[in-house]
This record gives structure tokens, C-alpha cells and sequence, in this order.
């Protein structure tokens, strides 16, 4: 186990791999740094990788603070102090918004950003009233812990049954007060902004399409994104169609580096 450590609070991540192409994983809201495992090992075998857990979540500490900003200027810290050189961050759900925060506050920091299946970078209505209501569930000490049908929502017949029980595991052992923390903090998060400030090559790959991050939405915010879309897989499509998503991460490195 290794942990780097900024201002007394611990951030736990793992490395292989060495050279180039460096690649960075950043995951989702309450999950942990294994929620890459097949990308880790294939990107692996070709470079450097690293993954590690957000603040409040896995092993890392549980400090005050989880606005998107806060989350990203982590992220610039870490690559940072492991001597990670332009890397390609790859986020799944919040963690491709993290991507696409660090990629406009600190554009020196990554060579690209690939979002997969990011929450909205521009969130209609409906999503912003849905996403409130889980968090004034989750700030409600007597309510049941909102988080497993929502968890369950994420999911498509074809997933992983298992796969599917151990993330909703994971998802809802972290604090309620941190994953309802984390929702206020993207709720608060200019995700137009944020495109329009991003320079680096920018991949989203998508498990449907329709609502916030249908292609022709995202196009229209950012002409030059480069978009792709599973087939067969739910929200955690980098593991329950793992050789898509990798697949076509390795081309779009391949074609934008």
C-alpha cells in the first residue's frame, strides 16, 4: 500500500508499469481505484498507470471539502508528486468530470481526458431535480439509505450480477454525509465552463444515448469532443464491456497524442 500525503491528509494509490504513455484513473462517486482493473492491467503492460482513491473514499482520509475544484486540484497535486508527466486521465462518472475540471483549471497538467460515462457536464432539469432529492435522502439520518436502487438504476439486465452486488457494496459503505457532500459539491460545478476551457484532446465515451450527455448536446457545447458509445453495458460499462472501452481508448491515445 502506498499513500502520498498533502497538508496531514492521506491519499492512497497504486502504480505499475513505467514509460509512456502515462495513464491516470480517476473513479466515481463512492467507488474506489479498483473500478479500473481491466484498464489498469492493459494499459499496463503498454506504460506507466496509476490509480488511486478520491478523498472520502476506499482507503484515502475523509476530510471537509469535496467541491469539483477541490477534487481536481488533488489530482494536479498527485500527478505532481509522483513525477507523473502529461498523462492521459481516464474518469469514470464523477471521475470524468474531476478529468475535465484539472483539464481546465490546470491545462499543463494532462495530456488528455477521457470521460467515461461522465455525469452531465451540462445537466438538464429533470437531472439537477433527481439529483437533489438523493441528496436531501442521503442528508436525512432516519431515511433508508437511498444509494441501493439508485446504484441498481445504474445497471442494465446484461451486467454483471455479482459485479453489480459488490459495487452497490462498495458504493454504499462510504458516509452518507460525504457521498451527499460530493452531489452538492458537482451541483455547485460549471460543467459548460469547464468545456469551453478545455484545451486538451477530449474523449466521452457514453453506455446510451439521450438526456444530459446525448452526443449532439455535448457536440453543440464542444465541436471538437470526440465521442464514442457502448453497446450491451450500463453505466459501468469499463467493466461490464471492458474490451469497448479499452479499445477505444487506445485508439483515441493513438490518434490524439
Amino acid at each position: 500500500m502506498a499513500y502520498a500525503i498533502r497538508d496531514g491528509v492521506r491519499t492512497y494509490y497504486e502504480q505499475a508499469g513505467e514509460g509512456t504513455p502515462a495513464f491516470v484513473f480517476v473513479h466515481g462517486w463512492c467507488c474506489d481505484h479498483t473500478f479500473f482493473e481491466p484498464q489498469y492491467q492493459h494499459f499496463g503492460a503498454l506504460g506507466s498507470v496509476t490509480t488511486y482513491d478520491l478523498r472520502g473514499c476506499g482507503r484515502s482520509d475523509r476530510p471537509e471539502d469535496y467541491e469539483v475544484a477541490t477534487l481536481a486540484e488533488d489530482l494536479a497535486w498527485l500527478c505532481e508528486e509522483l513525477g507523473i508527466s502529461k498523462p492521459v486521465v481516464v474518469g469514470h462518472s464523477l471521475g470524468g468530470i474531476v478529468g475535465l475540471e484539472l483539464a481546465a483549471a490546470h491545462p499543463s497538467v494532462p495530456g488528455a481526458v477521457v470521460a467515461v460515462d461522465p455525469g452531465p457536464f451540462d445537466p438538464l432539469p429533470e437531472f439537477r431535480e433527481a439529483l437533489a432529492d438523493l441528496i436531501a435522502r442521503l442528508e436525512e439520518p432516519a431515511e433508508v439509505d437511498p444509494r441501493p436502487a439508485y446504484v441498481e438504476s445504474l445497471f442494465r439486465p446484461t451486467d454483471d450480477l455479482d459485479r453489480a452486488q459488490r459495487i452497490s457494496e462498495t458504493m454504499c459503505a462510504v458516509p452518507r454525509g460525504i457521498a451527499a457532500a460530493v452531489l452538492s459539491g458537482y451541483l455547485r460545478w460549471d460543467g459548460k465552463a469547464a468545456l469551453a476551457r478545455c484545451d486538451a484532446p477530449l474523449l466521452v465515451l457514453t453506455s446510451r444515448t439521450g438526456g444530459s450527455n446525448d452526443p449532439s448536446r455535448l457536440l453543440a457545447l464542444k465541436p471538437d469532443l470526440h465521442v464514442g458509445v457502448t453497446v450491451g453495458a450500463g453505466h459501468f460499462h469499463q467493466l461490464d464491456a471492458a474490451e469497448q472501452v479499452t479499445l477505444m481508448i487506445e485508439r483515441f491515445v493513438r490518434v490524439s497524442l
